[in-house]
């Protein structure tokens, strides 16, 4: 990765709206409560025709309560070894913290391996801009503070003249410009991280049985066994009336953007509670955002007694609850002993290309009018229906046009047959088609 930024320092100094700032759009969740950030979370921005990667950190603590310490201490970490240049963010307005002067020892010995830039928010009046000078008590950075305020703006022109100056190469705009974008979607504490880690062979989200300790959408590019994807870990989804925060709310918010953005969502289910109305509801909602879908049964291993047809009746139950909806593949895995998460995304990458898939027009007449004459569309008030044409039309998702004499009087029933036939012969698994009548 060229041209990386890292964002650190303590909890509730303005980090997260300085990323949002330097990407230029409202990515990362911002709230006034400490510790909303604690993965790491990558953005791409620019600066004068230079091109970088931003990454936001969860705030720096030693000796707190906070259960997620230890996790977000190592993100950092992380981060800080992934960087070029690194900004270590302070706040003027509450001035010299001991967090802050814990963190500068934990940065004094990345000193001489990359340049540190101490940033002084909230530096948004003369008087704090004045106020800025006592961090230099703190004895690191790459000579100046910047005194900034990352809410409105003042300040990060000059800050980023002397970030980029480190940066001998242009940079790529959006080096995840044309890969496929996979979600992993699902209830709180399903094992969606777990996965992610998995694939990654790195903590790339911190994982605890506390429900909703992911609450970013975190994107990550995967390239292993011939296949390249941006992987992104969402936060658990909840149902409306259980969602009583605001963080919690801009999560929701945040895994449902992240659907929108998908090209195949992986819907993760919790094999010791089966299927869930709000799991229902997930599929549901990336049906209608005519996404490609995986369902993936995770904490298989935790299934005892199994027998020979317990998969089978599982995977019942589950088209059951979800009909008409019968697309989708299913997967039973485990993220903890890794059963079948190759296989799983495999099967992923298979969606993908089904939902890109085109259907020579040739081939599509010869197939589907041959089963069109073998069941023709029943009579509807004594008019015949008769097709005598099918395409397959230029959209993202695959849409046939089926171009007869009487659009208006086929049924639904029959555009359900249409659908499986399409389904057997060319073998859309995992992908909603379209069929549209037009009048020939």
């Amino acid at each position: 990765m060229q041209n990386t930024i890292a964002i650190v320092g303590r909890p509730n100094v303005g980090k997260s709206t300085l990323f949002n700032r330097l990407v230029g759009e409202r990515k990362a969740i911002m709230d006034n409560q400490s510790g909303v950030t604690r993965d790491r979370h990558y953005g791409y921005g620019d600066w004068t025709g230079k091109y970088f990667t931003v990454i936001d950190t969860g705030g720096y603590v030693v000796g707190s309560d906070d259960v997620f310490e230890e996790g977000i201490r190592k993100q950092v970490k992380l981060a800080i070894d992934e960087a070029d240049v690194v900004l270590f963010m302070v706040d003027v307005d509450a001035g010299l913290h001991p967090l802050d002067e814990e963190f500068a020892n934990v940065l004094r010995r990345y000193q001489d391996k990359k340049p540190i830039y101490l940033v002084a928010n909230k530096a948004d009046s003369t008087q704090r801009f004045q106020a800025a000078g006592e961090f230099y008590a703190l004895g690191i950075g790459t000579g100046d503070i910047f005194p900034i305020s990352s809410q409105s703006g003042s300040g990060t022109g000059e800050l980023l003249d002397a970030v980029i100056s480190h940066f001998a190469e242009e940079g790529v705009e959006d080096p995840d410009a044309g890969i496929p974008r996979i979600s992993v979607m699902g209830r709180p504490n399903v094992g969606k991280s777990s996965l992610v880690n998995v694939l990654l062979g790195e903590e790339r989200s911190i994982v605890t049985d506390i429900a909703g300790t992911t609450r970013d959408a975190i994107h990550t590019r995967y390239n292993a066994f011939g296949n390249e994807f941006i992987l992104i870990d969402t936060a658990g989804l909840r149902r409306k009336a259980r969602v009583d925060e605001d963080i919690e709310f801009y999560s929701n918010l945040r895994s449902l953007r992240a659907m929108e953005e998908s090209d195949v969502v992986i819907v993760m289910l919790d094999a010791t509670r089966g299927i869930e109305s709000q799991d229902v509801n997930i599929i549901g909602l990336a049906d209608r955002n005519r996404k490609g879908i995986v369902i993936l049964v995770n904490k298989w291993d935790l299934i005892e007694n199994k027998e020979s047809n317990t998969a089978k009746e599982f995977e019942d139950k589950i088209y059951d609850m979800i009909k008409p909806i019968k697309y989708p593949p299913i997967i039973f895995t485990s993220a903890l002993t890794k059963q079948r998460v190759h296989k799983a995304i495999e099967t992923v990458m298979e969606v993908y290309e089904n939902k890109r898939k085109k259907v020579p027009t040739s081939e599509l007449n010869e197939v589907m009018l041959r089963e069109i004459e073998a069941y023709p569309p029943p009579s509807t008030k004594g008019k015949m229906v008769r097709i005598k044409y099918v395409t397959q039309l230029p959209t993202h998702n695959p849409v046939f046009a089926f171009f007869c004499n009487l659009p208006q009087y086929v049924k639904e029933s029959y555009t359900r047959y249409l659908e499986n036939r399409l389904r057997e012969h060319f073998d859309f698994s995992g992908v909603p088609i379209g069929i549209v009548y037009r009048k020939k």
